[in-house]
């Protein structure tokens, strides 16, 4: 087996010298840069994701109690449902028509 000599280095000991990572030191900063990055992109788009869940649920359950306070608004304010509430102060439903007040000074003129 020969021996090899220092110019018989394989090819790539060759690329990865001192003066090659040196000079190439910038470009590995960025790629680095890059990977943090993507990895905060991709956190942030997770987070985002789940507020956005958790808004969408507060909202679903703010419209079923609109739904549901609306449709007991609509129950207590039919006519017999007013009637009744209003009972125990001793108000009750007229039963004649109202009587039209007539002003005697109008009259006059």
């Amino acid at each position: 087996m020969e021996e090899r000599t220092k110019e018989q280095k394989p090819e790539w000991k060759r690329l990865l010298n001192y003066q090659w990572i040196v000079k190439n030191f910038p470009f590995f900063l960025f790629l680095s840069f890059l990977a943090v990055i993507y990895i905060y992109n991709g956190h942030y788009a997770d987070k985002t994701v789940r507020n956005i869940n958790t808004i969408s649920k507060e909202i679903d359950e703010l419209t079923y109690e609109f739904k549901t306070l609306k449709s007991e608004v609509m129950f207590r304010s039919k006519q017999s449902e007013l009637s009744k509430a209003v009972e125990p102060f001793g108000l009750k439903e007229l039963t004649q028509p109202p009587v039209i007040l007539v002003d005697s000074a109008s009259d006059r003129e």
